[in-house]
């Protein structure tokens, strides 16, 4: 499983997760960690903390004498409770992890767990990379922590409150990545709709878009990670409309379609929010296309609640659905309330999920016989400008390549298309 002669890293979990992975990476073998095999927890759901030990245990049985370091938002959590399994050698914070002293730390067989108060973090400093292992699109890291406190979130007490990177930083991360090769840079974060509202001014994420795009020499595709609908932003607007650099592909953290449940849940939208965001979108760009994230079975969700939330999907024309069914967080508000069954839950979940395959096979169907522009991604695969999933028939094409492309059928969730001009 682990690569001999350099550090091993299995990421579980967000986009950001995978940028921190690198740094990670670059860590851990700068300190000649190169028999580790390292853990990037997720916090979001008891499913991904599941899976993670289940991997943990696996790599040990695999990899008798490997060391095995576990960090992430759920290591930042409950570091107690991973440095406890047999398996784990070492615990690192979600700060820490990103710093070089941690992994000397782990390398010279210092303290099992290296994890400080994430709380009281108050800046941050992107890091530069010139590309990412096996992926082709260089993932940047804007922001780090959230100052919201959604009543089902555990993820800022692994994060820490908001901080944000500096502009100048930000753009010479990004010139580095293009000039290392990325085609396509996507902005992460874990909230990045509120980057700048710490920093002098108070600049915007649309000030930001606008900067890269028009400051970055040869930056040729620019993609947005998961956005907050609660905070129209006039500018990013504008920049959606103007510049066909900026992907026409939005996700939206959008969690629920009843405007009850959005204020139990502590959102700071509601349904009608949603909706507006995306008919103005689609009004700067015709050709955009929104994916979302649903929680089905939140606490006290009636059924009439469930289906306003399919309805809010229907009337904001959501096409990519990302379905998690309610998980309770110990320590959030969310889990001391009233909970839902099981299998209420599954069957609220498996109904949303059909309704956004439905909805995934009608917009796939539309694209065929029209033109895009696809990023190889290995083994003649990839995305569309609107992330839809692309497989080029014909001859093998190296990874990294930007191709014009005609949509020519559908094989379940691909689009089958061919190279043109």
């Amino acid at each position: 499983m682990a690569e001999r002669n350099a550090p091993h890293v299995e990421t579980f979990g967000c986009r950001l997760n995978i940028w921190e992975s690198e740094v990670v990476r670059d860590h851990a073998g700068n300190a000649g960690l190169n028999n580790a095999i390292i853990f990037n927890t997720c916090a979001v759901t008891a499913e991904a903390e599941r899976q993670a030990r289940q991997a943990i245990r696996r790599a040990r049985r695999d990899n008798p004498d490997a060391q095995i370091v576990v960090t992430g938002c759920a290591a930042q959590i409950a570091p107690d409770s991973w440095s406890s399994m047999a398996e784990v050698d070492h615990v690192i914070g979600n700060h820490d992890k990103l710093s070089q002293a941690a992994w000397m730390s782990v390398a010279e067989g210092c303290e099992a767990i290296f994890v400080s108060d994430v709380m009281a973090v108050r800046e941050m400093a992107t890091h530069m990379m010139d590309g990412f292992h096996a992926h082709t699109r260089g993932f940047l890291q804007i922001q780090q922590g959230c100052d919201h406190r959604c009543t089902f979130c555990i993820i800022p007490y692994g994060r820490g409150n908001n901080r944000s990177a500096g502009l100048t930083q930000i753009i010479d991360a990004a010139q580095q990545l293009v000039d290392g090769g990325s085609v396509e840079v996507v902005l992460t974060g874990v909230d990045i709709t509120s980057w700048g509202s710490d920093l002098p001014g108070r600049p915007r994420l649309g000030d930001l878009v606008q900067a890269l795009l028009s400051r970055v020499s040869g930056l040729q595709r620019l993609r947005l990670s998961s956005i907050d609908p609660a905070e129209p932003d006039v500018r990013l607007m504008a920049v959606l409309g103007d510049d066909d650099r900026l992907m026409p592909h939005l996700h939206l953290s959008a969690q629920h379609g009843d405007d009850l449940v959005l204020k139990q849940m502590k959102r700071r939208h509601l349904a009608r929010d949603v909706i507006r965001f995306c008919d103005e979108a689609r009004r700067r760009r015709p050709d955009i296309v929104f994916g979302a994230d649903i929680i089905a079975g939140f606490p006290t969700e009636t059924e009439d609640a469930h289906n306003a939330t399919r309805q809010m999907i229907h009337r904001a024309g959501i096409t990519y659905l990302h379905v998690f069914p309610f998980s309770p967080r110990t320590g959030t508000p969310a889990a001391r309330m009233r909970q839902i069954d099981g299998d209420t839950i599954r069957r609220r979940a498996r109904e949303l999920r059909e309704d956004g395959t439905i909805r995934m096979q009608q917009f796939l169907d539309n694209a065929v016989g029209s033109l895009d522009q696809m990023l190889v991604e290995g083994g003649n695969s990839g995305h569309g400008r609107n992330y839809a999933k692309m497989r080029l028939q014909g001859d093998f094409i190296d990874r990294g390549a930007l191709l014009d492309v005609k949509i020519n059928g559908r094989d379940d969730d691909i689009l089958i298309v061919e190279q043109i001009g």
